[in-house]
């Protein structure tokens, strides 16, 4: 077949040639004749006529739109945003005026190349002997290969799933249960423990022995949880307004996010049972590819994002209205982060790369094509620096200015789940599918020279993928940071960050621990996982203070926040069975 279209650079010489007599440029117009020799052209005397580069630059842009717009969703056909010549488009609308309804069939059309990884890669770590999630609970890269493997396909990005409802939805009923849970300070016995324990699962990863001696709460009703009713599938994410302190925000696997108002006790101590119905925000994703992977709010707690497996960005205000979205990325994005002052904004994504917007003009600011495969998570050392993890092992220290690297952090030997700046912003801690973690300097980075740095501190002890790391929020005078660990191996630990010794050890889970979290005056530490039990520990003691079971069945706890100020002490749990929990710890006398 021939082609349609012939286009040479010596057509384009006399195009541009003919825009610089027009418009007055003689001097331009003289170099680049003599420049491009176009009087032995055979383009040269043709007619041009006036503004035709304009003219077809035009035609250019109404090619783009057609392009950009091509799916019909809510958001393209309502769109506002002009196309320009040297900007990328981002969709908008104007939000008094909400977007058409869709068509059945384009809401739930699902691109037919989309690929899912997660059996396969389950099935061989199962072979190699690896302690894993259950089914697709390790919510990041699943399916990205190792260091010395080739790269496997990626998940493709789907089409037509956006729906963008600008209107705020409130569910009619949402149920406030206090669950006849199981809560105790005290370890049962063994008896009581073996009679309680359920039939034993493949990723059970402690023997018989550390089962029957492990400690296991006690059967009573407890009025210290709350589990709020309204979403439909499983909760993977939360996060407390870090302003406003009653409003919560909850992420769930078909990408709903609800926003809650959830009062705390009075100046009486005397707490509400009831909370109104949540707030439904907009630019809710449709079919398979709607798992929700990370949520955060701004500092000033005006503005929410998310990131989901569809790999579209999407940021809501504090009342869910649509605030921005774009589809840059081209695959799952796996973290959310806004700057410091709130002017930036990053994201992270399973195409190797990390985006940065400008907050306040709805727009990509650059790029960042770091990572050989996946993206994992990032961090704001600053409004200016920022740091990335990957599946390649990497770590990058990255300028918002410098299209490369200011420094590589070499050591970890499998994929970086996570990476978090400490307080004081100095240094920095990692944790991998290599089963360590690891503490890096990162002070006094030189933004005119790229370094690789190899040396660092190392966390070993674990015996599984450690999937979460957390500093202490406050260091007493004189005393060595404190950074926590959770694994795979159903087990956590706390670490000097100074000398890498292990402090101590808890392994009261019974399967892999998913979320970690200190309290914010830095006395206790929370640890939940897939057996669906939240533990709080006292730090300085060493020792458990309380603990609280979901029940079965899918009683997993995927993420975990914790909130003090005022009279306020609570922690936010995302379930697997469908609900969140708060727990007011106020009304827990062994925390008092």
């Amino acid at each position: 077949m021939v082609d349609p279209f012939h286009i040479t650079a010596d057509e384009i010489n006399c195009l541009i040639y003919s825009y610089f007599k027009d418009s007055g440029f003689a001097h331009s117009a003289f170099v680049l004749r003599a420049e491009g020799r176009l009087e032995h052209s055979p383009h040269y005397r043709k007619h041009v006529p006036r503004g035709e580069l304009v003219e077809l630059l035009s035609k250019a842009l109404l090619f783009s739109e057609v392009e950009a717009h091509w799916k019909g969703n809510a958001m393209t056909m309502s769109c506002t945003n002009q196309f320009r010549l040297l900007e990328p488009h981002t969709c908008s609308f104007d939000p008094k005026f909400p977007p058409p309804p869709l068509p059945d069939a384009q809401r739930h059309h699902v691109h037919p190349e989309r690929v899912q990884p997660l059996q396969a890669e389950a099935e061989n770590a199962a072979h190699a002997g690896v302690p894993q999630a259950d089914g697709s609970l390790k919510r990041k890269a699943s399916g990205t290969p190792s260091v010395d493997e080739p790269p496997k396909e990626k998940r493709a990005r789907t089409n037509g799933q956006l729906e963008d409802e600008v209107e705020i939805r409130s569910p009619s009923v949402v149920e406030t249960r206090l669950p006849a849970a199981r809560t105790s300070a005290v370890p049962a016995t063994p008896a009581t423990a073996a009679a309680e324990e359920a039939p034993a699962s493949n990723d059970m990863i402690r023997t018989a022995s550390n089962e029957t001696a492990a400690s296991e709460p006690s059967e009573q009703q407890d009025d210290a949880v709350q589990l709020l009713e309204a979403h439909k599938a499983a909760v993977f994410v939360c996060g407390w307004n870090p302003v406003h302190h009653t409003i919560l925000a909850s992420g769930s696997k078909d990408s709903i996010v609800h926003i809650w108002d959830i009062p705390g006790p009075d100046k009486d101590g005397v707490t509400f049972a009831k909370v109104q119905p949540p707030l439904t925000c907009a630019y809710t994703a449709k079919g398979s590819d709607s798992d929700l992977t990370s949520l955060t709010w701004s500092n000033d707690g005006s503005l929410i994002a998310v990131g989901c497996y569809d790999s579209v960005l999407r940021i809501c205000d504090s009342e869910g209205k649509a605030y921005f979205t774009h589809t840059q990325h081209d695959g799952p994005i796996f973290a959310v982060r806004f700057s410091p002052s709130g002017r930036w904004f990053l994201s992270a994504s399973l195409d190797g790369s990390a985006c940065i917007w400008d907050v306040k003009e709805k727009k990509l600011h650059r790029q960042f094509s770091l990572h050989k495969q996946c993206c994992l998570d990032a961090d704001w050392i600053s409004d200016l620096q920022f740091v990335t993890s990957g599946s390649d092992a990497r770590i990058y220290v990255n300028d918002l200015d410098s299209q490369k690297p200011l420094r590589t952090l070499l050591g970890h030997q499998n994929e970086i789940n996570q990476v978090k700046c400490n307080p004081s912003k100095t240094r920095l801690a990692s944790c991998s599918d290599d089963m360590t973690g690891r503490i890096w300097n990162i002070e006094n980075v030189d933004p005119l020279r790229h370094v690789q740095d190899s040396h660092s501190i190392v966390l070993e002890g674990h015996t599984g993928p450690v999937s979460h790391i957390v500093w202490s929020p406050i260091t007493p005078s004189g005393e060595h940071e404190l950074v926590a660990t959770s694994s795979f191996d159903g087990t956590s630990r706390i670490w000097d960050s100074v000398t890498g010794e292990c402090l101590c050890s808890f392994d009261d889970h019974k399967k892999n621990v998913y979320a970690l979290a200190f309290s914010p005056d830095g006395r206790h530490i929370a640890t939940a996982g897939g057996d669906g039990c939240l533990h709080i520990y006292d730090i300085r003691a060493k020792e458990k203070r309380w603990s609280w079971n979901a029940g079965t069945p899918n009683s997993s706890i995927f993420e975990i926040e914790w909130q003090q100020s005022g009279n306020l002490n609570r922690i936010a749990m995302a379930m697997e069975k469908t609900t969140v929990g708060v727990v007011d710890l106020t009304k827990v006398p062994e925390l008092q």
